[in-house]
């Protein structure tokens, strides 16, 4: 890695434990205004206050007021996107550059690729640029490599999910985000099967804290390196406190009851 990369990454990535926090705010781009996200500056606000390592947007609502009050956070740049209105909203295409997003202060840059979806070659041949621009920079890569598409009937299934995280590994990415298979052993077999950090995403808000916490605790177990929470974080009733609890598992080895034990959630 080079020096650059190092510099930034420690930024994202928490020095002690390894691990990282990532909380996702693109949503906007795919959807429209979202709950929780009508006032970005202040949600990124309240994340920071628990805890988050980072939180990544698209360039153009870091100039509407990354933060309000200043606590100090990581800023990974979303690179790609498309409308869910986009005659295929899975295929995703660039729409800014690493230029750009170091000119606007990121400390990363993400891309999203589906992997198994009709433009999957195209979506490579953009992340192959991506990943040049990233070494001539020296800015980490997050990469969001999702199984999406006709042949992919569980985007879960540990088999498509070590496709997908092994593809963005074999790319170039510094940190792959992904979908948790369920169960510690097949996690751990893709986890171990890469040199690189992999985090799992969130999905879906889910229906309980509980759920959402063994999750994170299984995946942490299998050598997982983090999470990266959007609708799961910033639609809670209280987004600081989620994400502190988030803390205490990723960063201090909590186990989940001692959590819930400790955080009236």
């Amino acid at each position: 890695m080079s020096l650059g990369k190092s510099i930034r990454i420690e930024r994202i990535i928490n020095r002690e434990s390894r691990r990282t926090i990532i909380i996702p705010m693109d949503h906007g781009l795919s959807v429209g205004t979202i709950k929780g996200l009508e006032d970005m500056a202040a949600m990124v606000d309240k994340v920071a206050m628990g805890g988050a390592d980072a939180v990544l947007e698209h360039s153009g609502m870091i100039g509407a007021g990354h933060r309000k009050y200043g606590k100090d956070i990581g800023l990974i740049v979303h690179l790609s996107g498309a409308t869910k209105l986009a005659p295929d909203p899975n295929k995703k295409i660039l729409v800014c550059s690493v230029e750009r997003a170091l000119k606007m202060g990121a400390d990363a840059v993400s891309i999203h690729i589906n992997i198994g979806a009709d433009d999957e070659p195209e979506m490579l041949q953009d992340a192959q640029k991506v990943v040049e621009d990233c070494r001539e920079w020296g800015v980490p890569l997050l990469a969001m490599m999702y199984p999406r598409g006709r042949k992919i009937a569980e985007e879960h299934d540990p088999d498509v999910v070590n496709i997908a995280v092994r593809v963005g590994a074999e790319l170039g990415a510094d940190i792959v985000k992904t979908n948790y298979t369920g169960d510690i052993d097949s996690f751990k077999y893709i986890v171990k099967s890469v040199h690189i950090p992999v985090i799992i995403a969130g999905g879906p808000k889910m229906d309980t804290n509980e759920e959402l916490f063994n999750m994170v605790y299984d995946s942490i177990q299998a050598g997982g390196s983090g999470v990266a929470f959007g609708r799961n974080v910033f639609q809670a009733e209280d987004p600081t406190k989620i994400v502190r609890a988030l803390h205490k598992i990723v960063h201090e080895n909590y186990e989940v009851d001692e959590v819930l034990e400790t955080i009236q959630i």
